[in-house]
């Protein structure tokens, strides 16, 4: 796990001013990664570093001379990938020379100032060609939630508590934040009907996930053990896996999702890395009354430090609120620290069987709802199965997201003692079905 350095210094302040005022997502404690390129330009796509509120275009400090070596290089490219599969070390010196250029006093700054780019006049694209994408189900009380309108009596089915369950997910559909999509269609029995139709979903619902983009790869048949499971990860990203529930609740069985979650997928622009995330970890257990999990799913640091104490919200905007000007609406809020397994379990156990996994793949975490009601991460466990309306502002609700509606995911990690850092915004929005 990624210890403490210089970089996470709470007294670290930079010449980027926004990067100082206490409030960004991106100080210089965070220094996310991520690919864009100038709105409405032709320009290639590049790496890129999130400060404040502008953008260390990377392509343009190595020319400069500013950043030099293989990892400052691959940062640049059109996607991440070759930075991930170079591992956490080379990633984390590069981290330290951004840190030390993007610092008060640094004599980069003149240089490196002029690579800069306005946040607001950027436009970003997926950081990482991502391969293959995998979709896990960590939260227990997501879990519970939706097997109690299923199976009162018995909610969680008996492997739950022993085994990471996950499914195959479809990468060709996930973009980054700002994504419009069609509303889905696909077949859906209604009660009582003697055939299923196929139409327009009318069960459109969010999950509030966040991504985790592996990093160097692992060698076919070769299984990742827990003490080496984080250092095969990059870092995190927001993550909205949208659900078609009409259409899931007819096609899961017997082999799970399929039409109902592979038309669309947001991920925020930026990837937070393992080592900015450092001072925010949290112990981690199963409640003691629960199965402990097996030793290839067990470590001494995964148990004194695997959680991440990250705060996570859902917003919603409809299409009426955004013509008055009304400012989004929370959906919910919760925290990752409430998940039931750790980033590195979902390594171990994707990997157990010899699976190799590769640079850029994606691990959804799956709904992160927590304990109580105001922290369920999907609108079928905040409306019980669509029984109670969510009540919005201008006396609107939603059961299900319409037409119009925005989703906003925020994420954010602060305690005393260390400087906030957040992971941006991940916003999509509903457009009406096609056809």
């Amino acid at each position: 796990m990624p210890p403490l350095n210089e970089t996470h210094d709470p007294q670290l302040r930079s010449w980027v001013a926004s990067a100082n005022d206490g409030a960004t997502d991106f100080p210089i404690q965070n220094l996310p990664f991520g690919v864009f390129r100038r709105q409405g330009s032709q320009e290639p796509w590049r790496g890129g570093v999130a400060i404040g509120d502008q953008i260390v275009d990377m392509a343009a400090a190595v020319a400069a001379g500013v950043l030099t070596g293989d990892a400052a290089q691959a940062a640049a490219e059109s996607t991440l990938n070759r930075l991930m599969s170079l591992g956490q070390g080379p990633a984390s010196s590069l981290r330290l020379a951004l840190s030390k250029a993007l610092r008060s006093g640094a004599t980069q700054e003149a240089t490196l100032k002029a690579c800069l780019v306005p946040q607001a006049e950027a436009e970003y694209t997926v950081p990482a060609r991502i391969g293959d994408y995998t979709d896990f189900y960590t939260s227990v009380h997501h879990a519970t939630n939706i097997g109690k309108q299923f199976r009162p009596d018995n909610p969680l089915l008996p492997n739950y508590k022993w085994v990471p369950i996950g499914y195959h997910g479809r990468s060709s559909s996930i973009r980054v934040s700002g994504q419009q999509f069609p509303r889905p269609r696909g077949q859906s029995m209604a009660p009582g009907a003697s055939a299923p139709e196929l139409k327009p979903c009318a069960r459109l619902d969010i999950e509030l996930e966040m991504g985790v983009f592996v990093g160097s790869a692992n060698e076919l048949g070769t299984p990742v053990g827990m003490d080496q499971a984080e250092s095969h990860i990059f870092g995190i990203a927001l993550f909205n896996d949208w659900s078609a529930r009409d259409i899931q609740g007819w096609e899961y069985q017997p082999l799970g999702p399929f039409l109902s979650k592979n038309f669309a997928s947001t991920l925020s622009p930026w990837i937070v890395t393992l080592e900015a995330l450092a001072p925010f970890r949290t112990p981690f257990a199963h409640p003691a009354d629960d199965p402990q999990p097996l030793p290839y799913l067990a470590s001494a640091a995964n148990s004194a430090q695997g959680g991440l104490d990250i705060e996570l919200e859902a917003l919603i905007q409809t299409a009426r609120m955004r013509e008055a000007g009304t400012a989004p609406a929370r959906l919910c809020k919760t925290n990752y620290r409430h998940a039931y397994w750790t980033a590195a379990q979902m390594v171990a156990h994707h990997t157990v069987n010899g699976c190799n996994l590769q640079p850029g793949d994606l691990l959804g975490t799956g709904t992160l709802s927590g304990p109580t009601l105001d922290s369920a991460c999907a609108l079928i466990e905040l409306t019980t199965g669509g029984k109670n309306p969510v009540q919005l502002p201008g006396g609107e609700q939603r059961v299900w997201l319409e037409d119009g509606d925005t989703v906003t995911l925020r994420g954010w990690c602060q305690r005393q003692g260390a400087a906030r850092i957040g992971f941006g915004e991940c916003v999509g929005t509903i457009l009406p079905a096609l056809g």
